[in-house]
């Protein structure tokens, strides 16, 4: 994963970032080039461009950190209730099997909360607080190890 497990920038980050765009700024209003700019503070001619631009626009005060590009939606007191009822299993919300599917977590999130979540955002908020897949502790019982051992040495090569 690109980001920290929480996802985005951390706040320091945010923060050394900000710092830069506003390096920039000031560089910026003194006429210095653009390529010039971006060799001293270590980023690309491309974002030291887009930077002018803002700048252009509206001043040092748009480059300012805007925050998190998004705030999750289901905030912890909801994640807690909806941790509850997963812990109530998957029989208890309607479902034959005792196995939690991304699909079966986003259905119980749009009835228990009213929101709609994609498959994916399902997945990041679940591994965002600490969930994971988990794989069948048991195997077939028409397995042959023995098959599969002979298998592995001699067709897999």
């Amino acid at each position: 994963m690109r980001y920290p497990q929480g996802g985005g920038l951390t706040a320091e980050r945010q923060q050394f970032r900000e710092e830069l765009r506003l390096q920039a700024a000031e560089r910026f209003a003194r006429g210095e080039a653009s390529a010039v700019i971006a060799k001293d503070l270590r980023v690309s001619v491309r974002s030291v461009q887009r930077w002018r631009r803002t700048w252009d626009d509206g001043g040092p005060r748009a480059l300012r950190s805007q925050g998190p590009a998004s705030l999750p939606r289901l905030n912890e007191k909801q994640f807690a209730q909806l941790e509850a009822e997963l812990a109530k299993g998957p029989a208890a919300h309607g479902w034959e099997d005792q196995r939690w599917t991304l699909e079966r977590v986003k259905t119980v999130i749009g009835r228990r909360f009213h929101l709609t979540y994609t498959i994916q955002r399902v997945r990041k908020l679940l591994v965002r607080n600490g969930w994971s897949c988990q794989v069948p502790a048991r195997r077939a019982m028409e397995r042959d190890d023995d098959a599969v051992a002979g298998w592995v040495k001699e067709v897999w090569p």
